[in-house]
């Protein structure tokens, strides 16, 4: 597939890495042509200059479109920025808005009538500012199908690979998280706002060693009152520390990590619902599919599908 990411001055350097970093290392085995795209030299956040080889209007043969951020929600896109936006999107193209790149998204008019996100600090000035859009201010991003915007910084990157996962699967997005060494399983509905707090604390360190554990064994039950007593802490304890590290529940957090393994073991050729569900710890094949259903609205073997057609 192509992609173009569409540049500008004074971009910042992690926002444009980030689509890089998922659709363009070496490692990625899809093969996808990744271009850079601006109509000018680019200086960046640090003094870094870059010189880009290919101009804005190359990415209209693109069949994904990135916008990763934008210097300031006070300051309008220029036109050329939104030309090729509508372009890309009267084409048929994905159109994708990270972090304040959805203020571009907008005011192309790409996401009037639409759910769409952006960070957090900025999310009320983004609802005043584009009323015809429904604004979601605590999803990590939000895919519409033809486009998709994410919040903050960091949420670009579950959000590309959210993206990998469409168009190469569900097995190819883990891995390139694994090289990325970042969690493979955060799904969009995953609020902005965790108290993540740094793990200096010894109950810090013991929730980590649980929950990777945990991650690495789904097949693992546990019960709370059990993992407490392994972490040398109170029940209630436990869970305040799990919640800062996830934002849910500690029963949330393996439904989204099972569900990731399962995914995995789908596309690795495994057949049989009931042994996929074991494998990936779920207690049975109904658990499966109704994790299947109220996560991505599909049944595994529609999942499945989707997945061979990309």
């Amino acid at each position: 597939m192509r992609i173009a990411v569409l540049a500008y001055d004074k971009i910042s350097p992690f926002m444009l890495s980030t689509p890089l970093a998922v659709f363009g290392e070496p490692f990625v085995a899809g093969d996808h042509q990744i271009d850079v795209c601006a109509n000018e030299a680019l200086r960046t956040i640090g003094g870094l200059a870059i010189e880009v080889s290919h101009p804005l209007e190359a990415g209209r043969e693109a069949d994904i479109v990135i916008l990763p951020g934008w210097r300031s929600a006070d300051e309008p896109l220029p036109a050329d920025i939104i030309t090729e936006l509508q372009a890309a999107s009267e084409r048929g193209a994905i159109v994708v808005g990270l972090c304040l790149g959805a203020f571009g998204l907008a005011q192309a008019g790409l996401l009037d009538g639409r759910r769409a996100t952006t960070h957090w600090a900025r999310a009320p000035m983004f609802a005043a500012r584009y009323p015809k859009v429904s604004v979601d201010a605590g999803a990590l991003f939000v895919d519409e199908g033809q486009v998709l915007t994410s919040a903050g910084i960091a949420s670009g990157l579950d959000c590309c690979l959210h993206l990998l996962a469409r168009i190469s699967g569900a097995s190819e997005a883990n891995r390139v998280a694994r090289h990325l060494v970042v969690a493979p399983q955060r799904a969009g509905e995953q609020p902005q706002l965790i108290e993540r707090p740094a793990i200096a604390s010894s109950a810090d360190r013991r929730t980590t060693e649980i929950l990777e554990a945990l991650r690495a064994d789904p097949r693992l039950v546990p019960s709370l009152d059990e993992l407490a007593i392994r972490a040398g802490m109170s029940r209630r304890s436990l869970s305040r520390h799990i919640r800062a590290r996830t934002g849910g529940s500690l029963g949330e957090w393996l439904k989204h990590v099972r569900l990731a393994r399962a995914q995995e073991i789908l596309v690795s050729g495994t057949h049989g619902v009931e042994s996929v569900a074991q494998s990936a710890g779920f207690p049975d094949a109904h658990a499966l599919r109704s994790a299947f259903r109220s996560e991505l609205g599909l049944t595994p073997t529609q999942w499945l599908a989707r997945q061979r057609q990309s």
